[in-house]
């Protein structure tokens, strides 16, 4: 979009209908990010008093028609630069040191924390992290984040021991994602029917995160041979979609009866309405575990202890070929989020307070997820 034609440019004023909006610049360097920060969006909904723009630092296909499918106002990252917003949000650290407002960030995952023990691209001798990490937090000793969203107390605990200058920023908000998967719930047949689910009929949903450690390279097999025992569906991380492209990802699905959920959005719908999850270490396994799908490992890799991947592969037993031998997890959610529905209603608070506006006075919005097909 040419910014000149957005309320920033020059003789903005001239052409806005609604002068004198408080700015939130939403930053969304790739789908994964996108489809969380989504999830905030609706607690600005009704309020006359905000703008909302868009920007993509790295802009690539996938994300820009995520976010033009959306109709949200981009404007170019070196535009954004230019001007002072008065809340940025984020769901990555990736270039918040550069943030012309104060900046909230969360999780674009289950927790604030890493599963992996190290940083992918750092190599095998490489310093374990966990996500909360000083070296994460701050830039030339400055913490970045105004606002640094936390999933749980247990969180809190280990970023007072790693970055204890960034306890004043921290807000343990719970998971709004699960939130929303939760209130979701009521609406399983639904969805199942929304994926061609007969009565009667088992749905295996096979989950996979990116990279070789995944699923999908892992076990590439099991789209064609769970498709004679039940209806199967397939969520693949964004990033695979991204990297490989969409063609070739249902290229190589091209004789698997499966149903192919589309990245940005229907995942959450699919694990509402599996019976079964065959997953790996991402989050998609976790979030399946949390809103009580019966679950089994597809594979996994070394991941760091105590991390909710790793009790997921504590609980969880490998597939070797019976659905049947699939578990539930009790009390999953409790360790996703300290607080359980909540998340909306403190979020909205944490927003408002950097936007510097009391908040309004209608209750906040908890709405279900969409199929996405």
């Amino acid at each position: 979009m040419n910014w000149f034609t957005t309320p920033l440019g020059a003789g903005g004023a001239h052409r806005v209908t609604v002068p004198g909006c408080r700015k939130v610049l939403v930053i969304v360097p790739s789908v994964v990010a996108g489809t969380r920060l989504f999830d905030l969006l609706p607690l600005l909904d009704s309020d006359f008093r905000v703008q909302t723009y868009f920007t993509l630092p790295e802009p690539d296909a996938a994300t820009a028609r995520f976010v033009s499918a959306a109709g949200g106002l981009v404007i170019g990252w070196e535009m954004a630069l230019q001007h002072e917003f008065d809340l940025v949000l984020a769901a990555s650290y990736r270039f918040i040191d550069r943030a012309p407002g104060p900046v909230l960030v969360l999780p674009h995952g289950a927790g604030s924390m890493k599963s992996r023990r190290r940083v992918r691209a750092a190599g095998p001798e490489a310093e374990p992290v966990h996500g909360l990490d000083r070296q994460m937090l701050t830039r030339d000793g400055k913490v970045q984040a105004s606002a640094i969203v936390l999933s749980h107390d247990d969180e809190l605990e280990v970023l007072a021991e790693s970055c204890p200058e960034a306890l004043p920023a921290a807000v343990v908000a719970g998971d709004i994602c699960l939130d929303r998967m939760r209130a979701s719930l009521p609406f399983r047949e639904q969805y199942r029917r929304a994926l061609g689910v007969e009565p009667g009929d088992t749905l295996v949903t096979i989950s996979s995160t990116w990279t070789a450690e995944s699923t999908f390279y892992q076990r590439p097999e099991l789209y064609r041979e769970l498709t004679g025992k039940a209806r199967v569906a397939a969520v693949l991380h964004p990033n695979i979609w991204a990297v490989h492209g969409a063609w070739q990802v249902r290229s190589w699905l091209a004789d698997c009866d499966v149903v192919v959920v589309p990245p940005e959005e229907g995942w959450r719908a699919t694990m509402i309405a599996s019976d079964v999850v065959i997953g790996d270490h991402g989050s998609t396994t976790q979030y399946a575990a949390a809103v009580g799908a019966r679950v089994l490992l597809a594979t996994c890799p070394d991941v760091r202890h105590g991390s909710l991947a790793y009790t997921i592969s504590e609980r969880v037993p490998r597939y070797t070929g019976d659905i049947a031998e699939a578990v539930a997890v009790p009390d999953f959610a409790c360790l996703i989020s300290s607080r359980l529905d909540r998340s909306g209603e403190i979020l909205r608070a944490a927003m408002y307070r950097l936007l510097g506006i009391p908040e309004p006075a209608h209750a906040v919005p908890v709405s279900p997820v969409r199929h996405g097909r």
